[in-house]
């Protein structure tokens, strides 16, 4: 699909990609609140995280790629909400795009990818955790049909203050 000026695909994650996924992440971490990790990871560090999202099952990776470049512009993904037994059915999902990518609908493609290929799994539920203030996550989450169930007030502390988390969920 292109969007701005760029093609963009979308397939699953690869080890391939482990090096640049980590690199996008560890944007976040440094830089943003985003993600509540507050120590950049390596990619050996990392590496049990992606090899946590197998090409089926309930717990998916999609990647967006530049057409041209094979540079990865964002991710997607699906993992436990919960670990016990009884959560088995629901997942978190999450996206992150490259900030030099954003406002090109790249989370919307990844988010389309990611719930297609969760369509034949079971699971029933989505969650997704967004630290607040986050408004264009809040828009992508509604254009996907989750709703705001609550807010957790200063649950998390990064860059020394406390962080709200809007929580959102969708059925599948």
């Amino acid at each position: 699909m292109a969007t701005g000026h760029t093609e963009v695909q979308v397939r699953p994650g690869s080890e391939d990609d482990l090096k640049a996924l980590t690199d996008l992440y560890n944007h976040y971490v440094r830089e943003t609140p985003i993600t509540f990790d507050t120590e950049p990871f390596t990619p050996e560090e990392r590496r049990p995280w992606l090899l946590s999202h197998p090409e089926d099952g309930p717990y998916r990776l999609r990647v967006a790629t530049d057409a041209d470049s094979q540079e990865i512009l964002g991710y997607a993904t699906s993992g436990p909400y919960r670990p016990k037994p009884a959560y088995a059915t629901s997942v978190e999902t999450t996206v992150y795009v490259a900030p030099h990518a954003g406002r090109r609908g790249i989370g919307s493609l990844l988010y389309a990818s990611l719930f297609d290929a969760l369509a034949g799994e079971d699971v029933h539920r989505a969650y997704a955790a967004v630290a607040q203030p986050n408004e264009a996550s809040a828009r992508l989450h509604a254009r996907f049909g989750f709703r705001h169930v609550g807010t957790y007030r200063e649950v998390g502390r990064k860059f020394g203050r406390y962080w709200d988390v809007a929580w959102y969920e969708r059925r599948l």
